[in-house]
């Protein structure tokens, strides 16, 4: 037998990073390793740290949870990720606290006495660290539920959580009560010694029912024209979309790269930090 040729060049499969809106499926929360690689198909390795969801920091219990969502037109996976630490919320002065009602909506106050009367309507407490993120993201994930009713409630057993204990929430994967989510993919670049690295990354502040994504596709929100005319609006006439705009689009919004397209593959050279272009004051770009 006769063997000539030259040696094959293997090389690991890149991933591809995306950005843009999404339509997503809610699949797996805090994955066990077994649930990594039977429902992400994912093979973990021994020394990973993944499903190392508890840690502690100077005396103060904290907890990442990982909701892992699948694109309902794609092979595209990704989680987005909520850091929670077990200390009450109070404002950078410690003039407020934050509360949280027994539907998962939130509000700021001085004191109890000067909650809204719509808020104070419902059962509430002091929001912890991270739950306002995390509720936000529940309550639209479980968009089946009519909020209106007196014996709808969506609320964090505060105590199993920050035990790391999700159960009852990953037993709603499926369920009645959920539907499909909105999301954006971002890529979130860091400085490095050797210049920036790019990461995938899922805005974890602000979502929208995944139905709203028909109407996003009907207006160009990448227009600062369009956002001015949607933050002249008064906040009992936004839909659920446009509060997720304003919300991306705000002072204390989104800080990564994205686009309010559609999802696709992302580009480096459109990213002005990773590629390292200039933006020009006399230019078009400006």
């Amino acid at each position: 037998m006769a063997v000539s040729g030259q040696k094959r060049e293997v090389t690991a499969k890149e991933f591809t990073k995306r950005v843009g809106i999404f339509e997503a499926d809610v699949i797996a929360i805090n994955p066990t390793t077994e649930e990594y690689k039977t429902i992400l198909g994912r093979e973990l390795k021994e020394d990973s740290k993944a499903t190392e969801y508890l840690s502690e920091k100077d005396g103060v219990a904290k907890v990442r949870v990982d909701v892992w969502l699948k694109d309902v037109k794609s092979d595209f996976i990704e989680k987005v990720t909520f850091f929670l630490e077990d200390t009450k919320r109070v404002n950078k002065d410690g003039t407020k606290k934050q509360y949280v009602n027994s539907i998962g909506m939130c509000s700021w106050a001085s004191s109890e006495d000067t909650l809204p009367t719509w808020f104070a309507k419902r059962d509430y407490r002091v929001a912890y660290t991270g739950e306002e993120e995390l509720i936000t993201f529940f309550r639209t994930w479980l968009g089946n539920l009519d909020f209106s009713k007196d014996d709808c409630e969506v609320t964090l057993d505060w105590k199993k959580v920050i035990a790391g204990n999700l159960k009852e929430w990953r037993d709603e994967i499926g369920g009645e009560w959920c539907a499909s989510i909105g999301a954006l993919a971002t890529v979130k670049t860091l400085e490095k010694e050797d210049g920036p690295v790019s990461y995938q990354n899922i805005y974890n502040k602000a979502f929208f029912p995944g139905y709203s994504i028909k109407k996003m596709r009907l207006v160009n929100y990448n227009d600062a024209a369009v956002i001015r005319s949607v933050s002249f609006k008064k906040s009992k006439e936004l839909q659920q979309h446009e509060r997720f705009v304003l919300n991306v689009t705000g002072e204390y919004g989104c800080k990564d790269y994205y686009t309010f397209k559609e999802l696709h593959d992302y580009d480096s050279e459109s990213n002005l930090v990773e590629s390292d272009k200039v933006i020009s004051t006399d230019g078009a770009d400006f």
